[in-house]
């Protein structure tokens, strides 16, 4: 096994100075609601769960998988916005599975372009709309539950199964609040389609409805993500805000009443935001140091971090954090970039927070055959002397 070479690192702060120190961070709060969730969504850390990895009916919360779906294969250019589709009997508006539900209220025969039945989706959480989409991309609404089924796996959803693409209950169908937060942070990465979660109102065939998420009107921080209500499910909420460069999910499922909802998930919001802080400790492809190469073309390697680094802590602590670069003693060319050659070690008051590979930011070949034997017997005395 190589030795390792602690070298100290100064960590990068992004964000503002840090606050007063509080002595004491409160409980969390108590949360009227079968589940729940707060997680920050650059870093991942979870602030608040209860009953996160429980199976619970979705409701309309599963149209955030088909408006994911969609947005996937708008990126990849298998189709666009401005595809016609035509309505079908199973998704229009008069289908009597949908009695009572929500719809956009689209007509058999009619022809209406991806876009708007995106908004119908997100917007009116219609159930007609979320039927056509799926038809659309996967020839019929078993085929989409399957597409559905295979993207939630890819993501990483272990507590979650699709049998229809709008959350109509079934026994079979289920999520939880974890996978919840896992999904609406795919969503968030696709911005141009996330944007349509923060439009308050949509009309379509001369009728005008608003979006069911009420703290898009109370609270400026929120942009997102979708309501859910079935009587099997209860009230249920997945919201998303930014405050200051820090953006948190929250996930309420179970609650009693639609104000029920929205005021639990302020809650989580209040708590989350007032009591922590997250910084952007590195962006990725940073140089964090420079280590000697043996045999190589070159003398050194630029070493860094492949990805974004994010720390979630509570707030006024930053003063308290300490970073590390435990890295490989002995560098022998060839070097592949990306391949790991240490790690970065970050510390608050001495408790591990972030441990991420430590990688090589570019390639270095062998070097001349002079330069390899050279180095050979340097390294071999070196080694009767250590």
């Amino acid at each position: 096994m190589l030795k390792k070479l602690l070298i100290a690192a100064t960590v990068l702060f992004a964000s503002a100075p840090a606050l007063t120190q509080p002595d004491l961070i409160p409980s969390p709060p108590a949360v009227a609601a079968s589940a729940y969730l707060l997680v920050d969504a650059d870093s991942g850390e979870v602030l608040i769960e209860h009953n996160a990895d429980q199976r619970l009916p979705p409701a309309s919360l599963t149209k955030l998988m088909t408006s994911y779906v969609l947005s996937y294969e708008l990126d990849r250019g298998q189709v666009s916005n401005d595809d016609m589709v035509t309505i079908s009997k199973n998704a229009w508006a008069q289908n009597p599975v949908f009695a009572g539900s929500s719809l956009m209220w689209i007509e058999v025969g009619k022809q209406v372009n991806l876009h708007d039945l995106h908004k119908g989706i997100v917007i009116s959480s219609g159930n007609d709309s979320t039927v056509a989409v799926a038809e659309y991309l996967a020839g019929s609404e078993e085929a989409f539950a399957g597409m559905m089924n295979q993207h939630a796996k890819r993501l990483g959803m272990t507590n979650t199964h699709y049998v229809n693409s709008h959350g109509l209950p079934d026994p079979d169908h289920y999520t939880s609040p974890r996978d919840l937060a896992i999904l609406a942070k795919a969503i968030i990465q696709h911005p141009d389609e996330y944007a349509l979660y923060s439009q308050k109102d949509f009309t379509y065939n001369g009728i005008k409805q608003t979006n069911r998420n009420g703290l898009l009107w109370t609270d400026p921080s929120v942009d997102g993500l979708k309501t859910g209500h079935t009587e099997e499910a209860g009230y249920c909420l997945v919201t998303s805000a930014k405050r200051d460069g820090m953006r948190l999910i929250s996930v309420v499922m179970g609650a009693s009443s639609q104000s029920a909802r929205e005021r639990e998930t302020q809650k989580l919001l209040s708590y989350g935001f007032r009591y922590f802080e997250t910084h952007h400790l590195y962006a990725s492809g940073t140089e964090l140091t420079t280590n000697k190469v043996w045999k190589g073309s070159a003398d050194s390697v630029a070493l860094g971090v492949k990805e974004d680094v994010y720390l979630t802590i509570p707030r006024g602590k930053s003063d308290s954090l300490n970073a590390q670069l435990n890295v490989d003693d002995t560098l022998v060319a060839p070097i592949s970039g990306d391949e790991e050659y240490g790690e970065l070690v970050v510390t608050l008051n001495g408790e591990q927070q972030v441990n991420v590979p430590l990688v090589a930011l570019e390639n270095v070949e062998q070097g001349s055959i002079f330069k390899r034997l050279w180095d050979s017997i340097v390294l071999f005395f070196l080694g009767l002397f250590s």
